[in-house]
């Protein structure tokens, strides 16, 4: 077997099915028919059971791909290593980010390091939830929590930024509808709920729990309203229209703060969230171009740059 081989079985065990694999490879999937039938006729067996409606490895091929896998490890840990002799920062780092913080913050800054390592390239995939970053090549992701059910050992992760939502709503609505005085008094307004659904993790997402600024006390109201919706950013659209108080990333609505669109409720409060986040598949060793990379993006995000466009 060669490395083309190798990285056949693999995507095919890792897209779980011929056509998934010819994707992730580049190539037409009757290749991906053609590679396969080859190979197995070569082995003299059977590595996948092929049907109209699934692929599965037999245990023949589990056994192949397990072997596989850790033979691509070594060869890229050997490429990171003589790359990492030479001076001028090289190869290919590829991550996934949230859509919304993706494009507003983590965009440019991927930029302004590219132009600092101009030999580097970077693959950034937005994504409405996470995918199998080791199964599908990728080296990390900027995510908004950590993945959920992780066995212990099996992922990294580090802390690139503090995340908070806060209450806000705009001028319009505000003057009809009045300026709650406390937090119970949210249960009586039209809020905008976000029904966010990531890695399978169901959340109670009418349930707000907010934070005291100052003494650290929290308050749990239930919360109701006419609009909600999966996306964050139609809930900001809605809210920016007038339309209820939302709990928005801070990140997020911070210039539209800063012009007088919105307006903090409740500005004492905040719900504490969970942190921006560097995740990744464990690796025996980090490439040191995605090492730098965490390095820089830690620091850029170090004092939370949007809190000064909301003052």
């Amino acid at each position: 077997m060669d490395r083309s081989d190798l990285e056949l079985v693999v995507a095919i065990r890792g897209r779980g099915s011929l056509a998934g694999a010819a994707a992730a490879l580049d190539v037409v999937p009757s290749v991906v028919t053609k590679r396969l039938a080859a190979l197995e006729l070569r082995l003299g067996q059977r590595l996948f059971e092929r049907t109209t409606r699934r692929l599965s490895a037999t245990a023949e091929g589990e056994a192949v791909c397990q072997h596989a896998k850790a033979l691509l490890d070594g060869f890229a840990a050997l490429e990171n290593e003589l790359g990492e002799r030479q001076s001028e920062l090289g190869g290919t780092v590829r991550l996934v980010g949230t859509f919304g913080f993706g494009r507003r913050w983590l965009g440019p800054a991927l930029a302004d390091f590219n132009q600092r390592h101009p030999g580097l390239e970077i693959q950034l995939m937005l994504a409405e939830t996470l995918p199998d970053l080791g199964a599908e090549g990728f080296d990390g992701g900027i995510w908004l929590w950590a993945p959920q059910h992780r066995r212990a050992g099996d992922w990294v992760t580090r802390r690139i930024a503090r995340n908070q939502r806060v209450l806000a709503a705009s001028p319009d609505y505000l003057a009809r509808r009045g300026t709650p005085a406390e937090v119970a008094a949210l249960a009586s307004h039209d809020c905008l709920v976000v029904r966010e659904n990531s890695d399978g993790n169901e959340r109670e997402f009418a349930l707000w729990t907010l934070r005291h600024a100052r003494d650290g006390t929290t308050a749990r109201v239930r919360v109701r309203g006419p609009l909600s919706s999966n996306s964050g950013e139609m809930a900001r659209d809605w809210c920016l229209a007038g339309r209820g108080i939302m709990l928005r990333s801070l990140w997020d609505i911070a210039p539209r703060l800063a012009s007088g669109e919105l307006v903090r409720v409740l500005p004492q409060f905040a719900m504490p969230d969970a942190d921006i986040q560097w995740v990744a598949p464990w690796r025996p060793k980090t490439p040191r171009r995605v090492r730098l990379l965490i390095d820089f993006l830690v620091e850029r995000f170090r004092g939370e740059p949007w809190k000064q466009l909301s003052s």
